[in-house]
């Protein structure tokens, strides 16, 4: 990444971040001793602002304009914002009346980190880390968002805040885009979409974060699922199955353990006082497969693939409908190799994961995750073995042809990655699949194989997914586009509409010849009226919706119409049949022209 890149990005954040300031203010202004500051930070999209509302103060987005003045106001008046160290004892002082804001000194002195403040003029003052702007005036363009309940730490034991969402712009431009982009994806949004057509839902009586997905949406999740396993069991990969469930010293052995523990379900048995986990991930299990028989070089590669379903207990208050679950399954595969097979395993990974990405018209670029330099011991493994894989990494990308940027502190504990960041319809981002080289398990588990010359050897183990998640990778695909799936993959892919009862018999004619033919159809019967039948076929986004009037049945005809409203005119059964057949083999993006 370009440091004019990265030096744009720091402004944006430094800009959010006292956007966010200002924010405060202009609440304490307009709202002085009604409620207690909690955490405000910059994000990727804006910033938003946590308090805690005090003798039933309230405050909703009706609010918004108001708020937005004072705002306004306060970026006028041109107020510089000054950064100042001070010692514990005076933060302590500062703050005493803000249980808040003592906790975060606290985590601070047990941090060893140098305690600072930011002052916006000599009216306001918060504990922060900065960095900021240095006047307020250089907030361009800012917008209240949206305001919604949040706990303390996202966790629901701790007490409720309220928090007002938010964000800025180097100019009105960026600001305008980013509305237009923001009411699109309102409209996007997998959860409503979701919900209207009828795909997946979630129950109380089950559970926050644990999806249950209707018969339209397992069709998806598992055409998904079917897809990926096609172009990987044509790569040589081989399906496994692993148990849900797994002791704790499997993922102590791991260290999985020491380093996510508070984020796996804990499992209790009637019989036994050992402990067990709902796993996490796959990888440490499939090391159990690798070594439960004795291997040589030429069994190697040995390459494992598994969809089973995975679990980690998320926060609640991060839960956010298919894009933050507690259960979960990955087109994961472990590869075990011999090291002079690494590269073509990862250039054979990177090129599936082409393909499968062009399928769905994703664009994409590539994350170089690595350590974080000032926290060497977030990682297990030797150091040099770490500088010799992320140099690999490299040196493969290059040879790729693949573009990629930095991203310091990303990798796993065991191993850097490459991470794909695809881009969807409305230009957001999002992680997919992932390539690791990993040193470490393989050394963990004592995982060996005898090599060319009788020596006992480790493997290699290369972590990889594509889609990552299927269940995620759905909600991505529902939003980019828009609920209007390519036929390839849409539910239903044809609706057939007899005007009238007397084209019914026609109806259940054509269905068998599209049923002979594996084309997914329903047949609208109701007694509604043609237009009220095609407005509903277009709104349940079915790709190609068939009306059938008594000239159709008298002609052995159909008339075909798109769910964008394209009238395709009138074509013979066969004709359109062979179109649409076409257009599903090659798993096109387009309908019909």
């Amino acid at each position: 990444m370009s440091e004019q890149i990265i030096d744009q990005k720091q402004n944006l954040h430094n800009i959010r971040h006292s956007a966010e300031h200002v924010l405060t203010q202009a609440m304490l202004r307009l709202y002085p001793n009604k409620f207690l500051m909690a955490m405000g930070p910059a994000t990727d999209d804006g910033f938003y602002f946590d308090f805690e509302p005090l003798d039933g103060f309230k405050v909703s987005e009706e609010d918004f304009p108001k708020i937005e003045a004072e705002m306004a106001k306060i970026i006028k008046e041109n107020l510089p914002i000054t950064r100042k160290e001070i010692s514990l004892d005076e933060a302590k002082e500062l703050f005493k009346d803000n249980p808040y804001k003592m906790e975060w000194l606290n985590s601070i002195q047990d941090r060893g980190e140098v305690i600072t403040i930011y002052s916006t003029g000599d009216q306001f003052v918060d504990l922060c880390a900065g960095p900021h702007v240095r006047y307020t005036k250089q907030i361009k363009a800012f917008k209240l968002l949206s305001i919604a309940g949040a706990y303390w730490h996202g966790d629901e034991k701790n007490k409720m805040l309220t928090r007002i969402y938010g964000t800025a712009f180097e100019s009105k431009e960026d600001l305008e885009q980013f509305t237009k982009t923001l009411e699109e994806a309102k409209k996007r949004d997998h959860r409503k979409l979701g919900k209207e057509l009828g795909l997946f839902t979630f129950s109380e009586l089950i559970g926050s974060g644990l999806p249950l997905y209707t018969p339209k949406g397992a069709f998806i999740r598992l055409s998904i699922n079917n897809y990926v396993e096609s172009i990987q069991s044509a790569g040589g990969y081989t399906q496994v199955w692993t148990p849900q469930i797994a002791k704790a010293k499997l993922f102590q052995t791991s260290g999985h353990y020491d380093k996510y523990k508070d984020s796996m379900f804990r499992v209790v048995s009637n019989y036994s006082d050992e402990e067990f986990f709902l796993k996490p991930m796959n990888c440490p299990q499939h090391t159990q497969i690798f070594a439960a028989q004795p291997h040589s070089y030429r069994d190697l590669p040995l390459r494992f693939s598994d969809f089973a379903m995975l679990y980690r207990d998320e926060k609640p208050g991060e839960l956010n409908g298919l894009a933050r679950v507690r259960a979960f399954s990955q087109d994961d595969c472990h590869i075990f190799c011999r090291e002079d097979q690494v590269d073509a395993e990862i250039d054979m990974a990177l090129k599936m994961t082409k393909e499968i990405m062009n399928t769905f018209g994703l664009k994409y670029k590539y994350r170089l995750s690595t350590r974080d330099p000032e926290h060497p011991e977030k990682y297990l493994g030797d150091p040099k073995t770490w500088d010799k894989v992320e140099k690999w990494a490299v040196e493969i990308m290059e040879r790729n042809g693949i573009e990629y940027f930095d991203g310091p502190g990303e990798a796993a504990f065991y191993a850097p990655k490459m991470d794909l960041i695809a881009t969807d319809a409305l230009g957001r981002e999002w992680q997919l699949s992932t390539v690791q080289i990993d040193f470490v398990m393989p050394e963990r588990f004592g995982l060996e194989y005898t090599a060319a010359d009788g020596t006992k050897q480790r493997p290699v183990m290369l972590h990889r997914a594509i889609v990552g998640s299927p269940e995620r990778f759905m909600m991505i695909l529902l939003e980019h586009f828009a609920g209007a799936f390519p036929t390839w993959l849409s539910p239903t892919q044809i609706k057939i509409i007899p005007i009238t009862d007397n084209q019914l018999e026609y109806a259940q004619k054509l269905g068998k010849m599209l049923q002979k033919e594996n084309i997914r159809f329903e047949i609208d019967d109701k007694s509604e009226t043609m237009q009220n039948k095609i407005r509903t076929a277009a709104g349940d986004k079915i790709p190609y919706i068939l009306v059938l009037g008594g000239r159709e049945v008298e002609n052995n005809t159909v008339s075909v119409r798109q769910r964008d409203g394209q009238d395709l005119g009138v074509m013979s059964p066969q004709d359109f049949i062979s179109q649409i057949k076409n257009q599903i083999a090659q798993k096109s993006l387009n309908l019909i022209k």
